[in-house]
């Protein structure tokens, strides 16, 4: 991995284990025994070992220099302190990681040992995701949580002795037997918790998640008759932002609320389409072709690779799953759905200078449309999505899917 590339690489890498599997999750993650833990961390320094090999025999761009970490679950503060320290040096052996650097480690609430809180600081790590989900004990629980609000407070307590002030807490409006008053009691200990990170989550019902193939059923296994509905939802993911927003927690991107200056870096990158490398089950990477591509613009092309899901299979050394070459026209459309995700929202400006006028002046049209209709707004010099168009995103984004799809013969090389 010689060489060094203009923009710097954000890693990310899964930790697919749990101690319990929450009735609501579709991700490849679940109750393995500790014993696996070892040969996991292993595999995953393997694929680190390999990833500059595989980068350059697809000639892309593999940056050197690492300015954000996130390990991701899965609940990453299982690994015992030993293999922490020893994935961690691999890290630092092959990359440069930026003395800045923002190092996120997501951890469930009550399942975070002082000996593991010591290794990952001593690690580098920064900044802690905590997956709360829901205050109300019971709450928790029915979608298969294992802590409390006790141990939550706790937890916020003990990161900030040991000097972690950067932490994330995530909430799930729709968990099975909320109401809009327990909301707004989560709502409460979220706000007086201080912590400069909020990440609000509407529920979505998956075929793949137990409770999902029970919704569907019209079963009552997991409370699945106690989910509220979409209307409901939708109004308390509304009462949420607004809020949050009266605590000083601005709404930056869909689902993600921080204090000026505290945003997640590293997913900033996902919804800028700046590079990252993923290591580990299920995990995805973007990365560039270097120098310029063989189209017509002379763009370079986009790699966008997932992981295997099987857990058998990658320990077994089986990696990529599947990869897509994105040309210029599909990533034209990825800067529309992916930048309205944001609330800065899509600068045409900025967008002709990347992939020029024809194309981005067929887009503006139906932009134009949906802010008509009351989903976007259109001042200045960005294009954003309305209040509407938040709850209405993923209609949104498929107008721009639709509409490039229509335009252009899409070829993935």
């Amino acid at each position: 991995m010689d060489g060094l590339f203009a923009d710097s690489l954000g890693l990310y890498i899964s930790v697919p284990f749990c101690r319990s599997k929450c009735t609501y999750c579709n991700f490849a993650s679940g109750v393995h025994p500790a014993t696996e833990h070892s040969r996991y961390v292993d595999r995953l320094i393997s694929e680190m070992n390999g990833a500059g090999g595989w980068a350059k025999g697809l000639n892309l761009e593999l940056p050197r220099h690492i300015d954000t970490i996130y390990l991701g679950g899965g609940t990453p503060s299982l690994l015992e302190p030993e293999l922490i320290a020893r994935l961690f040096r691999a890290i630092r052996e092959l990359f440069a990681v930026e003395g800045d650097a923002e190092i996120t480690v997501e951890c469930a609430p009550g399942q975070l040992s002082d000996e593991t809180l010591e290794a990952l600081i001593a690690a580098g790590a920064n900044r802690v995701s905590l997956g709360v989900q829901s205050f109300v004990d019971r709450e928790a629980k029915s979608s298969g949580r294992l802590h409390s609000r006790t141990k939550v407070l706790d937890d916020l307590r003990r990161l900030r002795e040991a000097g972690v002030e950067s932490v994330n807490v995530d909430l799930i409006a729709g968990l099975a037997g909320q109401t809009p008053a327990t909301w707004e009691e989560s709502l409460e200990v979220l706000i007086d918790c201080g912590v400069p990170h909020a990440s609000v989550y509407m529920l979505e019902v998956d075929e793949d998640s137990r409770l999902g193939r029970e919704m569907l059923a019209g079963g009552v296994r997991y409370f699945a008759e106690l989910v509220p509905s979409d209307d409901t939802i939708a109004r308390m993911y509304e009462i949420a932002i607004e809020r949050l927003d009266g605590a000083g927690l601005k709404q930056y991107e869909i689902s993600n609320l921080a204090k000026p200056g505290r945003e997640s870096r590293h997913n900033l990158r996902y919804w800028q389409r700046r590079p990252y490398l993923g290591l580990g089950l299920d995990a995805s990477s973007m990365l560039r072709e270097e120098g310029q591509g063989g189209n017509e613009g002379g763009t370079p092309y986009v790699l966008r690779s997932t992981n295997t899901d099987d857990l058998k299979e990658y320990l077994e050394g089986g990696c990529v799953r599947e990869t897509a070459w994105l040309s210029p026209d599909r990533q034209h459309e990825e800067a529309w759905f992916l930048g309205l995700r944001m609330n800065k929202g899509v600068e045409p400006k900025e967008l002709r200078s990347e992939f020029g006028d024809a194309l981005v002046g067929r887009a503006l049209e139906t932009a134009a449309r949906l802010a008509d209709s009351g989903l976007l707004t259109w001042r200045g010099d960005a294009i954003r999505l309305t209040a509407k168009g938040r709850l209405l995103s993923n209609d949104v984004f498929q107008e721009f899917v639709e509409y490039s799809r229509q335009e252009h013969s899409v070829t993935d090389r």
